[in-house]
């Protein structure tokens, strides 16, 4: 392989989504930089892949920056995945991005699974013009960052963690309002797939009723105009 960073993503639920030139680049690099090792193996486990595993996180990344920069300079292939879907999308991957071009690395991002992407086509909002949030800060900033939402025309995407979902709904009809569209995917691509549609006050309904599992996106409407 070409000494570069390799941006692999792997999929968010169904193994089957997988891409054969993903399987193809984590067989043929030097080294796979993984979010979490634990779950990383697995995936190399059923793809029948045996190469060097590094953790590379949240926690560690502004240490091992530089000696991964100087790795791929010194000749070698290195693969980034996360746990699930594009690395650097809600994910540790953007500072080793960010030093690979100040260095003059080159850089090969793979198309592949993205969690926000069904869940906006999924949600009958309009997709020509959205924008996505990811995580909305949980203390520092999100007041302030929900008052912004209110005059947002664009269609919205954020991640939420499955415990917090009804309180970002009721935030939302707290500082939009009940009436809103909006749309809640959950555990996409997985046996359990849901896609809860309606409006803000609907879906608070709904979410009370039941245990929230899986991997949470939300989408919802922008202010009319």
């Amino acid at each position: 392989m070409t000494p570069k960073l390799y941006i692999v993503p792997t999929p968010i639920g169904n193994l089957e989504d997988m891409t054969f030139r993903a399987i193809s680049t984590l067989k043929s690099v030097d080294l796979i930089l993984a979010e979490d090792t634990r779950n990383t193996i697995h995936l190399l486990r059923h793809f029948n892949i045996e190469k060097p595993l590094r953790s590379y996180h949240a926690h560690n990344e502004h240490q091992t920056v530089q000696h991964i920069v100087s790795m791929i300079t010194n000749e070698k292939s290195v693969a980034l995945v996360s746990d699930a879907g594009t690395p650097a999308i809600s994910d540790p991957g953007f500072l080793l991005v960010r030093e690979c071009i100040k260095e003059g690395i080159m850089i090969e991002t793979l198309p592949g699974a993205t969690a926000f992407v069904p869940a906006l086509v999924n949600s009958g909002l309009p997709c020509d013009n959205f924008v996505f949030y990811g995580f909305l800060p949980q203390k520092k900033g999100r007041h302030t960052k929900l008052l912004s939402l209110k005059e947002e025309t664009r269609t919205m995407l954020f991640y939420e963690s499955p415990f917090r979902l009804v309180k970002l709904l009721e935030e939302f009809k707290e500082y939009l309002s009940g009436d809103r569209q909006v749309s809640v995917s959950r555990e996409l691509s997985k046996i359990h797939e849901e896609n809860a549609r309606g409006t803000v006050d609907e879906l608070i309904t709904h979410f009370k009723s039941k245990t929230v599992k899986g991997e949470i996106v939300v989408v919802l409407a922008g202010k009319n105009d």
